[in-house]
């Protein structure tokens, strides 16, 4: 019988991923197929989106709808994956423990970013009636106004720097 691939864990151990502060996250496809659509253009590079590609947009809008406290700050579509800046920032007054007292008549948890990602990536396969993702996602915590300035322009950038990027292909 084969051994089983043990996969390699990506989260930092002990970390709290509900703290307040910036997050880098990036959501990738099934074998990074591109069913978000495709980078057109030769002097005004852009990318054009495919139904799936305006519900991933779209349901990244309903984020911060979502979660009292969190903010997209920035982001972009690629055919295959998908970069969001986010921003959590709940009030220290809030149980920060797993739930929050109950807003508004119903009780939200606190948000993490491994629930963001869940509920973003359900939201799509709910309205497109299948999964598309990669399991798991990457993240990198922000920690310092340098790191989130080149990320930023990174995202920006991320259309016309299609041929160069590591998900290309």
């Amino acid at each position: 019988m084969a051994e089983s691939t043990k996969r390699k864990r990506i989260r930092i151990k002990d970390c709290d991923y509900s703290q307040n502060g910036a997050y880098f996250v990036t959501i990738c496809t099934a074998d990074r197929d591109n069913l978000f659509g495709e980078i057109v253009g030769a002097n005004c590079v852009r990318l054009t989106l495919s139904n799936i590609g305006f519900v991933a947009e779209k349901e990244i809008s309903a984020l911060s709808n979502t979660y009292d406290y969190v903010c997209v700050d920035k982001y972009v579509v690629m055919p295959n994956h998908i970069h969001m800046l986010i921003i959590i920032t709940v009030p220290d007054e809030l149980n920060r423990q797993n739930t929050y007292a109950e807003l508004g008549g119903r009780t939200q948890f606190a948000p993490t970013i491994s629930r963001i990602v869940k509920q973003y990536k359900g939201a799509i396969t709910k309205k497109i009636g299948h999964s598309i993702w990669q399991k798991s996602y990457y993240d990198h915590i922000i920690r310092s106004e340098k790191d989130y300035r080149l990320i930023w322009r990174y995202i920006d950038e991320n259309v016309t720097k299609w041929q160069e990027d590591r998900y290309f292909g």
